[in-house]
């Protein structure tokens, strides 16, 4: 039924948000004599907010179609080089620049946005880099009968696309950033592959604000996952996948529900951001709205979750604390982070981090007792928030530079 409520009230509000964005259009039409008059104009402006804020967003495209490198312009090349069920393998590279270039997989998170949420990540890595990224599917969006998707089976995918790329350039390892919830997956994967010795054991791993150790500096995300047992998730937070959908019957966790989450944490500064929006609007300022609609374009733009995958995490991650406590299991098997002997480990944190509190990502420096600690190494950008190091100003200049760095270093 929450489902369908939810169906039912977004109809409504893309409805509302129609008439809202035409209204706006007729108030500001040069024919109209009210369109001359403030409060005709302060009305369109008001009526184009609301109509962004309750209009349905579906999944962005990349859009990368060039990069600046050392003041030169290059074409960006998009290409989907494998197929799964769960998730896609995209590739991104430079027509015209040297394939040789170190190749490094995004790992993005599957955690209610779409892998667009990291363009910036992307397009700011294609400068120094041939990048890959996991593009992971719309739960919604995948039939029953592809079977279940869970934390092993994305451990698996992580495994699977770093050998594939390993493939593609023999003997040229991959390099691997994982930026926030994946981190554990790809802390984990790169475990299993150091001790299977197995040909695209990443050189490198940087992990960003991601929940390594969820008991260092709690954040509230943490703490709400923490005080309710795991069967008040699978009963409160979990959906079946209506008719209408590809994935019809199948149990998630909704992505409406994730975006309603977030957006609570932070309901004052969002209500504030859509006020500054209208009020760039009133001034002329259209660049500055421009900017702000784009940010929302993509924030509100959300997909699902399997249950299996989001009520294993949760366990997991937020409530056993697996990974710090070395009782993580994939398949079966332990994961034994001493293992990591070959691949160097970069932790990087934000240090106004509300989601992932400082702390939770350098948690893995310690547990990789096997890897010599020159191998090593924590950087803490400061005044960025979770979503600063990885996309604006502070990540192309501040982060991405020791990312880069630590890749040349340790290639």
């Amino acid at each position: 039924m929450l489902y369908k409520a939810y169906e039912i009230q977004r109809s409504w509000l893309n409805s509302v948000s129609t008439v809202a964005s035409m209204s706006s259009e007729m108030l500001t039409h040069p024919a109209n004599p009210w369109s001359k008059l403030g409060l005709g104009t302060m009305t369109a402006n008001a009526l184009d907010v609301f109509a962004h804020a309750t209009a349905p967003y579906s999944k962005p495209a990349f859009g990368i179609t060039e990069v600046d490198v050392d003041g030169r312009i290059y074409p960006v090349i998009e290409a989907t080089v494998m197929n799964r069920p769960f998730g896609d393998l995209k590739r991104f590279r430079l027509d015209g620049v040297d394939d040789n270039r170190p190749k490094m997989l995004i790992v993005a998170p599957m955690s209610g946005h779409f892998a667009t949420l990291l363009r910036g990540t992307v397009e700011r890595m294609l400068q120094s880099h041939e990048v890959y990224i996991t593009d992971w599917a719309d739960a919604k969006t995948v039939p029953v009968h592809e079977g279940s998707f869970d934390l092993d089976d994305y451990i698996d995918y992580i495994i699977e696309f770093l050998e594939y790329i390993e493939q593609v350039t023999p003997g040229q390892r991959p390099h691997m950033l994982a930026v926030c919830q994946p981190s554990v997956p790809a802390f984990a994967a790169t475990a299993l592959m150091n001790q299977h010795k197995s040909p695209g054991t990443p050189a490198t791993l940087t992990m960003m604000g991601g929940p390594i150790d969820t008991r260092e500096s709690p954040t509230s995300v943490n703490d709400h996952a923490m005080n309710r047992p795991i069967e008040w998730f699978r009963q409160s937070v979990i959906a079946t996948v209506p008719m209408q959908y590809r994935g019809a019957g199948r149990k998630v966790y909704p992505g409406f529900m994730q975006l309603s989450a977030f957006m609570s944490m932070n309901l004052q500064s969002h209500m504030m951001s859509h006020y500054e929006m209208f009020k760039h609007l009133t001034t002329g300022d259209d660049a500055s709205a421009q900017a702000t609609k784009d940010f929302y374009d993509e924030y509100r733009a959300v997909c699902d979750m399997t249950e299996e995958f989001y009520l294993q995490t949760v366990e997991e991650v937020f409530q056993k604390h697996s990974i710090p406590n070395g009782t993580f299991e994939h398949k079966g098997e332990v994961v034994d982070l001493t293992q990591i002997t070959d691949t160097a480990l970069l932790a990087i944190e934000g240090e106004r981090d509300d989601i992932s509190g400082l702390g939770q990502t350098k948690a893995a420096l310690k547990l990789a007792t096997g890897l010599d600690e020159d191998k090593k190494r924590y950087f803490m950008a400061e005044g960025a928030g979770h979503y600063g190091i990885f996309n604006g100003s502070r990540w192309r200049t501040k982060v991405a530079p020791v990312v880069e760095e630590f890749v040349v270093q340790h290639s």
